[in-house]
């Protein structure tokens, strides 16, 4: 078994090296923090996730502190319809340059359907017709793609899971770990 785990761990850590770019780079994924930032966390989530819901505060709190530190958010809608029509919504906010605050919006929602999403996008001051029109785009629907396949050749099964430097590292974790993670890996760039 620890045999079994070691050489998952080495194949996952390979298939991060072959999918930088995509994990780093990809042109249209939303950015939280600093988008020319020295350090790039990847994070993929899901709005339904209560791991990934209750971890906002803590890396709200990392984002502002650490001015240098470039959040790369995955859609990565696992848990049921919901979550697909909050991801689409989520990338369509994107469009009008809102992400950010239609994401914080979404993930402190108890309502993730349709009519939910709408009343937020309204009270945020979004475009709603624009936004229902971009949920359906063929953009939209190619990241969320994009991200699925990512995160099967990745290993990612559930949510949160984030990426830092050549590491994968599944599920919750203390803020604290990414901080010691992102340190770390700001030692090795620089």
């Amino acid at each position: 078994q620890q045999r079994r785990a070691v050489a998952e761990a080495e194949r996952q850590q390979k298939a991060v090296e072959a999918s930088k770019a995509q994990l780093f780079a990809t042109a249209g994924d939303p950015v939280i923090g600093n988008p020319k930032g020295d350090v790039t966390l990847v994070q993929f989530f899901d709005y339904r996730c209560g791991y990934c819901r209750s971890m906002v505060p803590g890396l709200r709190n990392l984002v502002g502190k650490d001015k240098g530190l470039r959040m790369v958010m995955k859609e990565f809608p696992v848990l049921g319809p919901d979550s697909v029509v909050a991801a689409r919504a989520a990338l369509a906010a994107e469009k009008q340059g809102r992400f950010t605050d239609f994401h914080l919006a979404l993930m402190g929602s108890k309502e993730l359907d349709e009519v939910a999403i709408k009343g937020v996008a309204g009270r945020l001051g979004l475009d709603v017709d624009r936004l229902v029109a971009d949920m359906n785009s063929e953009s939209v629907e190619r990241t969320l793609q994009a991200n699925a396949q990512l995160a099967g050749e990745l290993g990612i099964t559930g949510t949160p899971s984030f990426v830092i430097g050549g590491k994968l590292i599944p599920g919750a974790v203390e803020i604290a770990q990414l901080e010691s993670l992102i340190a770390a890996q700001r030692q090795t760039t620089n």
